[in-house]
């Protein structure tokens, strides 16, 4: 079935953003495969890859506005790919609860060690230089700045940060503590450090220091 979910998944990238494109979702698979080899703990790898491959199929369209959650479009989303593709009840429910939690802003709490590994793996990829490159690609979507001087993170109030900075220091950096195993930290807590070396760097440059 993994082969067969991971090529509907494929149909849904089609035009999408290069923060959230098909190759993003290939990295969130091997990283899961990295965080399931080091976890060493019974897991259905059926369950998390289908989450894997599906969890982002609601993306596009939440960045073009047509929908307000991608993960929850994508869960009802994925109930009918995985009916379609004869999945059983359970597996189904499973799948639909990782895709489900994997959001960072949602109140969804992963309870299962596939939703775990998903929300890791996913988060992953949002730090390190890969991460600092998203941000920007992003952001430069978004049409957002990449630095202002008069808005330093301290005094920006918004929820996901106003220029690609902030949102660094405001979401990104927090990214450790949101780790549910403790491969998903050590991982974390490396990119993270690459990624405040990086912010650092910027801030001085910024200010012509360098």
């Amino acid at each position: 079935m993994r082969d067969d979910v991971r090529e509907r998944a494929r149909t849904y990238f089609d035009g999408a953003s290069p923060a959230h494109d098909w190759h993003h979702v290939r990295r969130v698979a091997r990283l899961a495969e990295t965080l399931v080899e080091a976890d060493g703990k019974q897991i259905d790898e059926d369950v998390l890859f289908a989450a894997v491959w599906l969890h982002d199929i609601g993306r596009s369209k939440e960045d073009c506005g047509e929908i307000e959650d991608h993960a929850e479009w994508g869960a009802d989303e994925a109930d009918d790919v995985l009916r379609e593709l004869d999945a059983d009840a359970e597996t189904i429910e499973e799948v639909r609860h990782c895709i489900r939690a994997h959001r960072y802003s949602n109140d969804v709490a992963p309870e299962t060690r596939e939703a775990k590994i998903l929300s890791d793996a996913d988060n992953l990829d949002a730090l390190g230089a890969v991460g600092i490159a998203r941000v920007f690609a992003y952001g430069g979507e978004l049409g957002q700045p990449l630095y202002d001087p008069d808005l330093p993170p301290e005094a920006d109030d918004s929820a996901a940060g106003e220029t690609q900075f902030n949102h660094i220091h405001e979401k990104i950096l927090d990214l450790p503590d949101r780790m549910y195993t403790d491969a998903g930290w050590e991982l974390a807590d490396d990119r993270a450090a690459y990624v405040a070396a990086f912010a650092d760097r910027f801030e001085r440059e910024a200010a012509g220091e360098l």
